[in-house]
């Protein structure tokens, strides 16, 4: 299993991107998985179905399954929000993993950057940046920059730059 992130401000389009690379990764015989991080409270349950029921009861998880697919809720409660090594731990095993968000951790991630948010670079402040997917041309950037619409070198470039779990793992501590 191989570690690499998407990094970028609120609004860059993250989730975008990884939406249209997932397909050219999986096309190119790989399995992927993704992990993203939510900035703000988040419900994937709805109130009135029995697993939101069983949750505001008190349960600490609930799994929910059917012949299509199965998800496991942790409420956290009290307990603080788990490291990114613990929830990397969790997941099956795949060839690529591809976390969105966690623009601070240590793992090599690839920056995706709008100029219509306003929002500066991150990859000055963070040499895991090892390339900038961006909607403009940005030549003093000491690191690759990627079009944002280039799909297929922003999949060459996430599946080079990706690390070992272990590594991985070794940076989020």
């Amino acid at each position: 299993m191989r570690i690499i992130g998407l990094a970028g401000w609120s609004g860059s389009g993250k989730t975008t991107l990884l939406t249209r690379a997932i397909p050219r990764i999986v096309a190119r015989g790989l399995s992927v998985s993704t992990l993203k991080h939510a900035h703000h409270d988040f419900d994937i349950d709805q109130p009135g179905k029995d697993s939101h029921s069983h949750r505001m009861a008190g349960a600490t998880e609930v799994l929910i399954s059917s012949q299509r697919r199965w998800a496991l809720m942790h409420e956290l409660r009290a307990e603080a929000e788990p490291v990114l090594g613990a929830l990397l731990s969790k997941l099956s095993p795949v060839d690529l993993v591809v976390i969105e968000g966690y623009k601070r951790a240590r793992h090599p991630k690839l920056e995706v950057h709008r100029a219509a948010i306003g929002q500066p670079l991150l990859s000055p402040n963070d040499p895991t940046i090892v390339a900038i997917a961006s909607d403009r041309p940005l030549p003093d950037a000491p690191i690759p920059v990627i079009d944002l619409d280039d799909v297929d070198r922003i999949v060459d470039t996430l599946i080079r730059h990706a690390v070992p779990l272990d590594a991985a793992l070794a940076m989020t501590m």
